[in-house]
């Protein structure tokens, strides 16, 4: 029982997760004018949607996926990938992401903040 209850508990993780990824990816498009990738950045800054309540909502949406998977097949092997990723995205944004932003966006980053 417990095991189903986790495998459920992990579909629901999964739908929840994939709006919010699919809902960033299309922000980005529209309204940043852009990608997530650095080669083809956004050249507005998206500040609406789940942006309004977390900075990164790509990175929380790919973390629910992973983690919702992690539950749905009852494997701890991709639950530390979860943690790994997690560690990695945290480095990405302290080291490179919100430098960058403040860099190109200024005092319009900062107020977001």
């Amino acid at each position: 029982a417990e095991a189903a209850a986790l495998r459920w508990a992990g579909a629901c993780l999964l739908l929840l997760a994939l709006p919010i990824f699919v809902d960033f990816l299309v922000r980005f498009v529209r309204e940043g004018r852009g990608t997530p990738a650095p080669v083809a950045e956004t050249q507005r800054l998206v500040v609406s949607g789940p942006f309004r309540y977390v900075r990164n909502p790509g990175y929380v949406g790919v973390l629910g996926l992973i983690v919702g998977q992690s539950l749905l097949f009852a494997s701890p092997a991709v639950l530390a990938h979860a943690a790994i990723m997690a560690f990695a995205f945290h480095l990405f944004v302290v080291l490179y992401e919100e430098p960058h932003l403040r860099r190109k966006f200024g005092s319009e980053y900062e107020e977001y903040q």
